[in-house]
């Protein structure tokens, strides 16, 4: 790093980002105003005596793609946008039968 303006040392070139998480998850409700919670599935095997164990979270998440209840949607994490929002839906996958 020489000192100049504008100059960003080890993270790369200006403006650019680190990768960002995305995951997938089912909307369980959109009662809210812009908002919607979505519930995130993660499985994986006990250390110790390898069976599947599943656990569950609920995140809210920004919709602005209008996303409804029971649909398949893909998230991806942002800036904080309120007191419980750091997700945002970047597309619907699978509409709600």
């Amino acid at each position: 790093m020489t000192g100049q303006p504008g100059e960003r040392g080890e993270r790369g070139e200006r403006g650019q980002r680190g990768q960002r998480k995305t995951r997938t998850g089912v909307v369980v409700s959109d009662k809210m105003a812009k908002t919607v919670t979505v519930s995130l599935v993660r499985r994986f095997a006990h250390a110790f005596y390898g069976k599947q164990v599943v656990r569950t979270k609920h995140v809210a998440a920004h919709n602005d793609k209008g996303a409804k209840a029971g649909d398949t949607v893909r998230i991806v994490e942002t800036r904080p946008l309120s007191k419980t929002k750091r997700w945002r839906v970047v597309e619907v996958l699978e509409h709600a039968r």
